[in-house]
């Protein structure tokens, strides 16, 4: 009995082959058409953004509410006003950023402004809190503008850490950090240890600690207690108050900000 089946020609394998190519080309076409459509979005935003940033300058500088909303739609979009502004090789002519260019000086300039004062503040007060202040606290500062140069500014805790990322090229050496419900910014290039950064959220209940506190309500030790405030201590993150029935170790940050 002949077979009805028939073998596969040349012809098919020649039509697939064209048809693969086909879908190849167009896929690349569409990949194009997606990029310059994306492209010609960017160019439309970028010259929005530009407009917007100039004719709002004043108040992106001025109004911390506004500066805050301002960020928040950079944000959104995945745009960071401080990238590239202060990395080596970023920079093009002139020493400025794309975005700097495209914003203007007045954003740039803002957060570089702060982020000198807050490293004023926490090199002023380093002798008193051993490089651990509470962000609240360098708001309030910066607020009066004792001691600072050019006076107060209106600011708003979210400026103060975007002024702070700034400075990350700097080598990181200024953080935020959270002890309880607190943020503090450490100043200083040593990190704090798990017991050491227990100790400092205790001590934001009361502004204080003691050995028999730490020993009757975390389980430990006394010489691990003992251990650990001294290393604190030493870096003047605690201060001794030894008037006291029992010995205390108060927060220096704790007794400035009035409790």
């Amino acid at each position: 009995m002949s077979s009805s089946r028939r073998g596969v020609g040349l012809n098919a394998f020649s039509n697939a082959a064209i048809s693969s190519d086909q879908y190849a080309r167009h896929g690349a076409a569409l990949r194009t058409s997606h990029t310059d459509a994306l492209a010609n979005q960017l160019s439309v935003f970028q010259a929005a953004l530009h407009s917007f940033s100039l004719t709002h300058a004043k108040d992106i500088r001025s109004n911390p509410t506004f500066r805050a909303e301002f960020a928040r739609m950079c944000n959104a979009i995945g745009v960071d006003p401080l990238a590239g502004s202060n990395v080596k090789g970023a920079a093009g002519a002139g020493g400025k950023s794309v975005w700097a260019k495209m914003l203007g000086s007045s954003v740039n300039d803002f957060y570089f402004e702060l982020a000198v004062r807050v490293v004023e503040v926490c090199r002023e007060t380093r002798n008193e809190n051993g490089g651990m202040i509470a962000l609240s606290e360098v708001k309030k500062r910066i607020e009066k503008g004792r001691g600072l140069v050019g006076g107060g500014m209106e600011v708003t805790e979210d400026d103060i850490e975007r002024a702070l990322e700034s400075l990350e090229p700097l080598g990181g050496m200024f953080k935020t950090t959270m002890l309880g419900s607190n943020k503090f910014i450490r100043s200083v290039p040593k990190e704090l240890n798990p017991d050491q950064a227990t100790v400092l959220e205790v001590i934001q209940v009361l502004g204080y600690v003691t050995v028999s506190m730490l020993r009757d309500n975390l389980g430990w030790e006394s010489a691990r207690a003992i251990a650990v405030i001294e290393d604190l201590v030493a870096d003047s993150l605690v201060w001794v108050d030894s008037q006291a029935e029992e010995t205390e170790y108060w927060s220096p940050a704790w007794m400035y900000s009035g409790g």
